[in-house]
């Protein structure tokens, strides 16, 4: 929030797997340096895809979505350097596209700077969850499955019960609802710059108050 400010006009939200990625990566990489790493969302189809096989620019898009487990290409790893700038050249990923229609999921594997264990990367997860990054990322340590998070707004639900150690290789999933996680940080960038602007006019202000009251009842 402390990074938004009036001057800004245009802003990115960048995507889904992004916010999914970065709450994951923040903690880990603050307490056990991330050297290098991988990622793949296990993606819900979307509207970008065709529901038969038809043309699309990207080929593998072009497939129907209803059928198939689809590769395809994420800028979401190559993201995450626009808000941890050291982890940039770091990270990349893929993207594999399933036939649900909604929640998604991301499956990290990387190179911590140190030899680690799957409790201690449990308790990290744990309590960026119940602190920092409260208000976006959650810690669930029941075998839960994709639609158990449909209509979740977190950003990043981390999965406890898949955390994999093998000395210093990390692999850790998070699971995300890939529309109404997103529209829930639109919503917390649109406060923000409302707040960061000062308006104040009548229907503003009851724009916002109606904003606020919406996102404490999710």
């Amino acid at each position: 929030d402390h990074l938004l400010s009036a001057e800004h006009n245009i802003i990115s939200n960048a995507s889904c797997t992004t916010n999914c990625l970065a709450p994951m990566v923040k903690p880990l990489h603050e307490q056990l340096g991330l050297e290098s790493g991988y990622m793949t969302t296990i993606h819900a189809y979307t509207n970008d895809q065709q529901l038969t096989d038809a043309y699309h620019p990207d080929v593998y898009r072009a497939r129907s979505a209803t059928h198939s487990m689809i590769p395809t290409k994420t800028g979401a790893a190559a993201a995450i350097a626009e808000v941890i700038p050291e982890l940039k050249g770091r990270l990349d990923g893929m993207a594999v596209r399933v036939p649900t229609i909604n929640v998604s999921l991301v499956d990290l594997t990387f190179n911590a700077g140190r030899e680690t264990s799957i409790q201690e990367v449990n308790q990290i997860m744990k309590k960026a969850a119940e602190t920092e990054l409260q208000d976006v990322l959650s810690y669930c340590d029941k075998p839960l499955v994709s639609v158990d998070y449909n209509h979740i707004p977190f950003s990043s639900n981390f999965d406890a019960l898949q955390t994999k150690v093998n000395g210093s290789l990390v692999k850790v999933m998070a699971w995300y609802d890939n529309e109404w996680g997103f529209c829930n940080r639109m919503l917390d960038n649109t406060i923000t710059l409302l707040d960061a602007n000062n308006h104040d006019t009548p229907i503003i202000s009851a724009a916002l108050s109606s904003a606020k009251g919406q996102q404490k009842n999710l």
